[in-house]
């Protein structure tokens, strides 16, 4: 085994039992989503919907996807922290691969990624939503939504590295992505909008896996989304990835 995955398996060992160790991540990941849920099914699906039931179906696959928004931010706030403390200047004087610290630290938060997500969807299986359209489908869902949340786990990434104290990452983070959250069709359906904010609705990067999501578990048109989805994770990736490495090494 090269020494680059044996350190990046041993870095991503290291975060993960620290986020074991913080209840703020643990709340994030398992009760935020939670909360969410029920606030919006139970106080507004009425209204929204006509009925919670309904409402729960078009929700809950939005939900997951709302909180990888929010799970991935530890990319960010966790590099910042360990820049800040000293573990960084640890790491540098320690026969340690370089590129092995953004690895381990985008390889745990996938790996949380993929727990709050199981969560989500044993919470929704409990309320009563249900998969409709078959497993393969739904593991579909499940690939596309994990695959969105590391995209987003890059774009934290270099907020974080960039960022000169948690509370400039924190800032930054929510600001960058409460577009993405609330500027969806997490909670609503785009055509229900003013046309000159269903441009942008039915165009962002969320709408686009929430959508293929949401169809591939209950049914629905999912070609064109799931396309869209794809095209802004690979686009994602494809920026944020090498700028997170860039601006590593120019702190390193």
């Amino acid at each position: 085994m090269s020494s680059l995955v044996r350190h990046s398996l041993a870095l991503s060992r290291r975060n993960l039992r620290k986020s074991l160790a913080s209840p703020g991540q643990v709340l994030d990941t398992a009760l935020m989503p939670v909360v969410l849920s029920v606030i919006f099914i139970y106080a507004f699906g009425g209204a929204i919907a006509g009925n919670s039931a309904d409402y729960r179906q078009y929700l809950m696959p939005g939900i997951m996807a709302l909180n990888h928004t929010i799970v991935s931010r530890t990319a960010g706030i966790a590099l910042n922290t360990d820049f800040s403390s000293g573990v960084m200047d640890r790491y540098r004087s320690m026969p340690v691969a370089r590129s092995a610290v953004l690895i381990g630290r985008v390889s745990a938060d996938s790996v949380r990624l993929l727990i709050s997500q199981l969560a989500v969807f044993a919470f929704a299986l409990l309320i009563g939503f249900r998969a409709d359209n078959g497993l393969l489908p739904t593991l579909a869902a499940f690939g596309l939504l994990l695959l969105y949340g590391i995209a987003l786990c890059w774009v934290n990434a270099f907020i974080g590295l960039a960022a000169r104290s948690i509370d400039t990452v924190q800032s930054v983070s929510t600001i960058a992505m409460l577009p993405l959250q609330f500027g969806s069709s997490v909670f609503v359906a785009p055509d229900t909008m003013p046309s000159w904010l269903r441009i942008f609705v039915e165009n962002n990067p969320m709408t686009q896996v929430v959508d293929a999501s949401r169809n591939l578990m209950i049914g629905g048109p999912v070609a064109a989304h799931a396309q869209g989805a794809l095209l802004w994770i690979a686009g994602l990736i494809a920026v944020f990835l090498p700028l997170s490495v860039w601006k590593y090494r120019s702190r390193v």
